[in-house]
């Protein structure tokens, strides 16, 4: 299928759109992604146009498509992690080699009994349908590269001790014990996470880990969590300072806890983001993080109005570069800034985006979360 290179166009006609909560969308106040392949009414039929359409570290996800494609479309919401049955999306992830475009034929919930292994070149799109991902684990993306996950529901993930799957190109991989992540990248590398509603897992919702680096964070909902995002491994795995994740147009909320994100040894980029109140801290970290507080719309609650948390630091420690500039407070909500430099992200032309100031996040982020689009007009 040939992309249609349709990236932002000027005037767009006001749409309808149901999303998990009941907003409507206006398409003038559309995030630069979404300006990408929403107004284009025919979005269906050149489903690839989505990878020009990414930000931020993960750059344009162009490996993505092209010649050689293979389109899979999940019609069993069953699973079976040691003989994946054509038609589960465990056989379209593991089954499958080289470049893979991975839809769903209806409305479904795949309860997984075991973790799904995401392989390279690899894209989940759950746009047009209610595509939810529930049970063991939930994704894993190992040792991969250039992965999109967009737009699906994946709640309810349990942890679950080792274990033996079916990894890329059908080979068994031996797991250890999963915390019971939404997400979790081991050492992977150009991922684009994009449009899903995350929520009620046992552990956290993602998780960015051992050497996982260019990485972007958009347009996701998380809600009804305690730990929610965090960005490196631990405080020992020093491999973590090459990370770099871009966190823009995502909502924060409610009811969730912390880590929105926690950022070890890394370099985070946070902006144009919702924070619909949190407990413990928003945004976080140990181990000397660089974090880049950008056009950001803080709500605070009444059980801390402070965004920032450090752990561990000290004199000897210092500086750590906690920087905020032209976020929005509301209720109280603080941001204490530590360290020297601004910590700018320093883009590539690929990756480079211009953030939006933040009176406007609230547009911006009204539609974030998993698309439920009417089919008679534009998603």
């Amino acid at each position: 299928m040939a992309v249609q290179g349709l990236v932002g166009v000027a005037l767009c006609m006001v749409i309808f759109c149901f999303f998990s909560t009941p907003n409507l969308c206006n398409a003038q106040k559309m995030n630069v992604i979404d300006r990408c392949w929403r107004e284009n009414p025919k979005w269906r039929r050149t489903r690839q146009q989505l990878a020009t359409c990414s930000i931020g570290f993960a750059g344009k996800m162009i490996n993505n498509i092209g010649k050689g494609v293979v389109h899979y479309k999940v019609t069993d919401p069953s699973d079976d992690p040691s003989n994946p049955k054509p038609g589960t999306l465990r056989y379209g992830t593991t089954m499958i080699d080289g470049k893979k475009w991975i839809t769903f034929k209806r409305n479904m919930q795949v309860k997984l009994e075991k973790p799904l292994l995401i392989s390279s070149f690899t894209t989940l799109d759950g746009r047009g349908v209610n595509a939810h991902i529930t049970g063991s684990a939930c994704l894993l993306v190992y040792k991969a590269t250039d992965v999109i996950i967009h737009g699906l529901r994946i709640h309810h993930c349990k942890a679950v001790g080792p274990s033996t799957v079916k990894g890329a190109n059908g080979e068994m991989v031996s797991l250890g014990e999963m915390d019971g992540d939404a997400i979790r990248l081991v050492s992977a590398s150009k991922v684009w996470i994009d449009h899903n509603t995350l929520y009620a897992c046992q552990d956290g919702l993602l998780d960015v880990t051992r050497g996982s680096t260019d990485i972007t964070i958009s347009n996701n909902w998380f809600k009804e969590q305690d730990k929610v995002m965090l960005l490196g491994h631990d405080d020992g795995y020093d491999r973590d300072k090459n990370m770099k994740v871009t966190v823009v147009y995502n909502h924060f909320g409610p009811n969730c806890n912390q880590r929105m994100p926690r950022v070890r040894h890394g370099y985070a980029h946070v902006a144009n983001n919702l924070y619909q109140g949190w407990q413990q801290y928003a945004i976080g970290g140990s181990m000397k993080p660089s974090i880049k507080s950008e056009a950001n719309y803080f709500i605070a609650t009444k059980a801390n109005k402070e965004v920032t948390w450090r752990n561990g630091i000290n004199e000897e420690t210092k500086p750590w570069k906690f920087y905020s500039v032209g976020d929005l407070f509301e209720n109280g909500a603080s941001f204490i800034q530590s360290g020297l430099g601004k910590a700018k992200p320093n883009y590539t032309n690929q990756q480079k985006f211009q953030v939006a100031d933040a009176g406007s996040v609230r547009s911006l982020t009204s539609s974030s979360g998993a698309l439920k689009c009417v089919r008679t007009i534009k998603c």
